[in-house]
Formats: structure tokens, C-alpha cells, sequence
């Protein structure tokens, strides 16, 4: 029995890293700049069908340039078989380098990174343009998800291109109201935040669900009660998360 627990315990890991291994590993480079990412292809995949495309931003622990870390969180939602089968779409998970961020791209909101503009985030946004001419790829159903720093991301790319987005879920984020006039009327939002979160106070969401509201926008927020700044855990667990995102669809 010891040993058979000792065979479990080497196994499961090493099961783990196969199944990320699952999102191939990419580069999109830009003369001379270089976004690393990881993309994860519909299960079953058919050159003939288009497919929803799913884009995550991951949160500022996970920076670096391994292509590897940014699936820390978020990925096993995904590359869950149940999900694969009920939800067959893209998913990208890019990553920022340590140097970098998911910050304001037009109107840059400023953060604890020292970094005013976000070279970074403008890359997801150019390879986001480029992806989404492909033809197996449907345009009505892009949705955009991202934890802490990629929540505050979220908001940030919703304001670049408003137009691009069906669903967004904002994390434990925090982002600039006075930009939320492009995207409220246009894009579902789900927000959630823990109320016990010291990194980013619960009341940067609540401030960005008000600004939406006032904006004439209709967003689902979600306050887990005594969660602190991990609320993606929760928030991942939600039987609807992956339901609620794919049920929405471009002027529909």
C-alpha cells in the first residue's frame, strides 16, 4: 500500500504536466518585440467549424519568460475533459515579462509596476487582431477572462477594442471607470472579487460595476464572503463560470 501511495504521488504530477503540455507553446514577435504564449486548440478540432475564443490574462505573479508560469491558475478549468467536450474553443493564455504588465494601453490607468504603457498588453491586442480573421474562428463568441493584475487587463483591453469582446470575467482587478463608457452596453461582465481581499480592495470592483451601471451597462458581480485575494479559486469552482461565458454571443 505505501508503495502503490508513493506511485500515486509521482504519477499525479507528472499527469499534470502532461496536460498542460496540451497548450502548445508560441511566440508572436513584432520586429523587435516578442510575446510568448500558450494556446490550446478545440478538442476534436475540424478545419471546417469555427470555434469561440477564449483569452486569459493571468495575474502578476505569473510574469516571467518561461512560457510556462502564466498557466499556473486557470488552466486545469480548461483542460478539464468535461469542459473540452461541453465548451470546444481556442484558448490563449500569453504572458508578461517580469518587466511588464497588463496595464492601460490608450489611456494608461497607473499601478505599482512603474510601467505607464503596457507593451505587453499591446501585443495581446495585435495577435487578438490577427487571430480572429482565421475562419475557423467564430467572431461573435471572443471572450476575455483574467485574474488580479490580468482583471485590472481585462478592463484594459475591453476599453481597446470594445468592439471585439461577447463576455469578459474580471477577477479580483481593478481598472479606470472613466473608460468604461466604450465597452458597458457592449460587452456581459462577470465580476468577482473576495471581501476579505487586502492586495486589491473589493471596493475596485464594486467602483467598476458602478461605473458600468451608471453607464447604462447591466454587469453580474459576485462578492465571495470572506475570501481573500485567491477568490479565482472560487470563482473557477462556479458550476456556471464556463456556461454563464460561452451563453453569451455579440449583439445577441
Amino acid at each position: 500500500m505505501k508503495n502503490y501511495k508513493k506511485f500515486i504521488l509521482i504519477f499525479f504530477p507528472f499527469l499534470l504536466f502532461s496536460q498542460t503540455e496540451l497548450f502548445e507553446k508560441k511566440k508572436f514577435i513584432v520586429e523587435n518585440d516578442t510575446l510568448r504564449y500558450r494556446i490550446l486548440a478545440p478538442l476534436d478540432y475540424d478545419a471546417n467549424e469555427k470555434y469561440p475564443l477564449h483569452l486569459f490574462l493571468h495575474g502578476a505573479g505569473e510574469r516571467g519568460n518561461d512560457n510556462e508560469l502564466q498557466l499556473f491558475h486557470g488552466s486545469n478549468l480548461f483542460l478539464n475533459n468535461t469542459n473540452r467536450k461541453k465548451y470546444k474553443s481556442w484558448v490563449i493564455f500569453p504572458q508578461s515579462p517580469k518587466n511588464d504588465w497588463w496595464g492601460g494601453y490608450y489611456d494608461p490607468y497607473k499601478y505599482d509596476y512603474n510601467v505607464k504603457r503596457s507593451k505587453s498588453l499591446e501585443l495581446v491586442i495585435k495577435l487578438m487582431d490577427i487571430f480572429i480573421e482565421r475562419q475557423d474562428v467564430d467572431t461573435n463568441k471572443i471572450y476575455v477572462s483574467g485574474l488580479s493584475m490580468g482583471g485590472l487587463g481585462t478592463f484594459s483591453i475591453l476599453n481597446a477594442r470594445p468592439e471585439m469582446f461577447a463576455a469578459a470575467t474580471p477577477i479580483c482587478g481593478d481598472g479606470d471607470p472613466s473608460s468604461v463608457e466604450n465597452f458597458a452596453k457592449k460587452v456581459a461582465i462577470w465580476i468577482f472579487h473576495g471581501s476579505a481581499d487586502k492586495v486589491v480592495l473589493p471596493q475596485q470592483s464594486l467602483k467598476m460595476a458602478n461605473a458600468i451601471l451608471n453607464a447604462g451597462g447591466n454587469p453580474k458581480i459576485t462578492i465571495y464572503e470572506n475570501v481573500g485575494h485567491n477568490s479565482w479559486d472560487t470563482a473557477f469552482a462556479e458550476k456556471d463560470f464556463l456556461k454563464w461565458i460561452h451563453s453569451k454571443t455579440k449583439n445577441k
